[in-house]
C-alpha cells in the first residue's frame, strides 16, 4: 500500500485503484497508463515538479493531462514568480519520496504547493499516479483538490 492510498483512506475519500503492466525501461509512463487503461489522455493526469525562480529546495507541483504540456510561464505567474524551470528528476524523487514515473500528487514526503490544471474539472473522475509505476488512482478532481489543498489554474498548453 502506497502513501497515496493511505492518505485517501485516512481522509475517507472514495477512489478506485487501477493496476497495469508497466514497461520500466520506457519513459512515456503517462501514455502507458492511457493505453493500458483504455482512457482518454485528457483524463489521465501527470504529476510534474517545477522550481519557481530557481528555488530547488521547495519545488511546486503541477498536475496536467498526459495530452498536454506544462506552460512554465503560466505556472510561474500562478505562484507569483517570474520564471519556472522543470525540477531535476533527483530533486523530484527526493522531495516527494516517489520514483519518476510513479510520482503521485498524494502522500508526498512534504506537502508542496500544488496546482491542478482546470481541465481536470471537465470530468467526473480523473486518473493520477498511485505512487508507483503501474498504478493509477481514479477519483473526483474535487476530492483530489481538497486532499492536497491544491489551487486551480490554466497551466497547460496543447502538444503541437
Amino acid at each position: 500500500m502506497t502513501p497515496a492510498i493511505k492518505l485517501l483512506q485516512k481522509q475517507k475519500i472514495e477512489f478506485t485503484p487501477r493496476e497495469y503492466s508497466c514497461d520500466e525501461e520506457s519513459s512515456g509512463y503517462g501514455m502507458q497508463a492511457v493505453d493500458a487503461l483504455g482512457q482518454d489522455p485528457q483524463r489521465v493526469f501527470k504529476t510534474l515538479l517545477a522550481c519557481i525562480d530557481g528555488n530547488d529546495r521547495k519545488p511546486v507541483v503541477a498536475l496536467i493531462s498526459v495530452a498536454d504540456l506544462l506552460d512554465l510561464k503560466k505556472l510561474a505567474s500562478h505562484f507569483k514568480g517570474r520564471k519556472a524551470t522543470m525540477a531535476e528528476p533527483a530533486i523530484a524523487e527526493r522531495v516527494t519520496g516517489y520514483v519518476v514515473g510513479g510520482i503521485s500528487p498524494l502522500g508526498q514526503k512534504q506537502l508542496l504547493k500544488t496546482c491542478i490544471d482546470q481541465s481536470a474539472f471537465n470530468f467526473d473522475t480523473i486518473f493520477v499516479s498511485g505512487g508507483k509505476r503501474g498504478l493509477q488512482l481514479e477519483l473526483k478532481p474535487t476530492d483530489l483538490k481538497a486532499a492536497i489543498r491544491a489551487s486551480t489554474a490554466n497551466v497547460a498548453k496543447p502538444i503541437v
